[in-house]
């Protein structure tokens, strides 16, 4: 018995150590994070400069930097900006044969939008002649040929439809609608990051930049024309252009739920690990065990997050002190951030001491929910004003 006591103790130690080796392997200090936001600002310029990152060869920059075509988000405080927008958001769990065929895919989305303008009330009946414009939030990498048009460059999230790469998604989409007897168009295709950035410049003109912290990640910012070595063509009249960075994608959906689990026996760790992984019976040290891993990924994740943005400002010029204090304003979005709140606090506090009290103090972290279907209905209005009026 006290054999078997001193092996199950010994056993025991070894699993505690664990977490205290992760933490050293997993160590993200301000220097670090520092050298990651130097790094993060060159491959910016890096991107701005190759034409390789809109995916025409085999590319060697580590940030895609693609250009949108969004030279003007619109500004809640512009008396040009359009009001007719709104935003619909429908939950419907996409079938499985759909992430492996365009033809299910975009028929499943124009069934939905048929469904939806079929359950209007008459109140929102469009005057005869008049065409619906719709936001298209396409979360995957895309290089943009206007606003409304992009090719695919390829899947992520779990999605393979390999004839879809390389052709126009706006297309697709739009031949589906026809199909389905909508009068109905794409206006504006954008991913949910751009539409974050949308929707947060519409709350707060001093909005600079979006980030996406959810079961993937990705930026975008608006950048000056000057700065975009790879743009041909006269630039927008706005000297602007929101440049969707593509920084890449993690998953921490049930770290969250893991870490955050706050019942005496960590009831919640328990039931992810009979349900994920077939462990049963776990015990209250065991459970203990998986939080404190969960701990230091989220950590270390949320550091790098505050890297990464730090990145973008250090790119701004906007990572040290102005003489007139200028705002500047971070649009936030995904269920990482809203709901797991040791995550927020702690990217908050790290992109604080990274930048300084001085700056730190003009920079504002402002979660915009709902960002990307609120900005894709901004950007639809927006543009279709736009093409009125000079006859498109």
């Amino acid at each position: 018995m006290a054999r078997q006591r001193l092996r199950e103790a010994r056993r025991w130690a070894r699993a505690a150590a664990v977490p205290r080796d992760l933490q050293e392997r997993c160590a993200a200090p301000a220097e670090r994070l520092r050298q990651v936001a130097d790094a993060m600002a060159a491959e910016m310029r890096a991107g701005l400069a190759s034409n390789d990152s809109e995916g025409e060869s085999a590319s060697s920059v580590l940030l895609k930097m693609l250009v949108t075509y969004v030279d003007s988000p619109p500004s809640g405080y512009s008396a040009q900006t359009p009001t007719p927008a709104c935003s619909i958001k429908t939950r419907r769990a996409i079938r499985p044969k759909c992430r492996n065929g365009s033809v299910e895919l975009f028929d499943f989305i124009a069934v939905a939008l048929a469904k939806f303008v079929a359950s209007e009330g008459e109140g929102f009946h469009l005057p005869e002649g008049m065409q619906r414009q719709l936001g298209f939030t396409f979360s995957f990498p895309v290089k943009q040929n206007s606003v409304a048009s992009g090719t695919l460059i390829k899947w992520t999230k779990g999605f393979a439809i390999d004839e879809m790469v390389g052709k126009d998604v706006v297309a697709e989409l739009n031949k589906d609608i026809k199909r389905q007897g909508i009068d109905m168009k794409v206006t504006a295709l954008v991913n949910d990051t751009v539409g974050t950035l949308a929707a947060g410049r519409y709350v707060d003109n001093d909005t600079v930049a979006a980030v996406i912290l959810g079961t993937g990640t990705n930026a975008a910012y608006i950048e000056h024309m000057n700065s975009i070595p790879k743009w041909c063509g006269p630039p927008p009249e706005s000297g602007e252009m929101v440049i969707n960075m593509e920084w890449g994608n993690f998953r921490t959906y049930h770290v969250l739920m893991r870490h955050q689990d706050t019942s005496p026996d960590l009831r919640t760790v328990g039931i992810n690990l009979k349900e994920i992984f077939g462990i049963e019976n776990t015990c209250g040290k065991t459970r203990k065990l998986v939080v404190d891993v969960c701990e230091v990924v989220a950590t270390r994740s949320a550091r790098l997050a505050a890297a990464g943005i730090h990145g973008i400002l250090k790119k701004l010029g906007r990572d040290i002190a102005s003489p007139d204090k200028q705002k500047t304003v971070i649009a936030v979005d995904g269920g990482v951030y809203k709901y797991y709140t040791f995550f927020a606090q702690c990217m908050e506090s790290t992109l604080r001491d990274l930048l300084g009290e001085e700056v730190a103090s003009s920079v504002v972290i402002k979660l915009a929910e709902d960002g990307s279907g609120t900005g894709a209905a901004l950007l639809a209005a927006s543009y279709s004003q736009r093409f009125q009026a000079v006859g498109v």
